[in-house]
């Protein structure tokens, strides 16, 4: 019986590492990511210039941050999403969006890889932007 106790306790162990030192999307790795600085959310992002940002459903907009506070969005196809307007505000970790119709929402953004980042409310991820 302490045999079989031993040998559950010591695969219980290995799965509990096998979960922490996973490398996927969803790793300790990736959660351990540092938020990115407001100012070079601003610096990299809401310049002008659009990029793409995917919801993890896997709808795609094309999203431009002006630098006068305003954001709009574009679906990239006719199939999902709706077109959008509204206005950005840097917050104390992140930024803020308010989108006609809707109330304000904060977000974090992490580096998530090569041209990739997470965009993030709390815990849950809420799109994937890439340039």
């Amino acid at each position: 019986m302490r045999n079989q106790v031993m040998a559950y306790g010591a695969a219980t162990v290995s799965l509990l590492a096998a979960c922490l030192f996973a490398t996927g999307p969803f790793s300790a790795s990736a959660a351990a990511a540092d938020p990115m600085a407001p100012k070079d959310i601003q610096a990299t992002f809401f310049d002008g210039r659009s990029f793409t940002a995917t919801t993890p459903s896997g709808v795609s907009f094309r999203i431009v941050f002006e630098a006068d506070g305003t954001v709009r969005r574009e679906p990239t196809t006719a199939k999902a999403g709706a077109k959008g307007e509204g206005t950005w505000t840097l917050g104390p970790d992140g930024f803020c969006t308010t989108w006609k119709g809707a109330k304000a929402n904060c977000f974090t953004v992490t580096k998530a890889g090569p041209n990739a980042w997470s965009v993030m409310k709390g815990p849950e991820l809420k799109a994937t932007w890439t340039k």
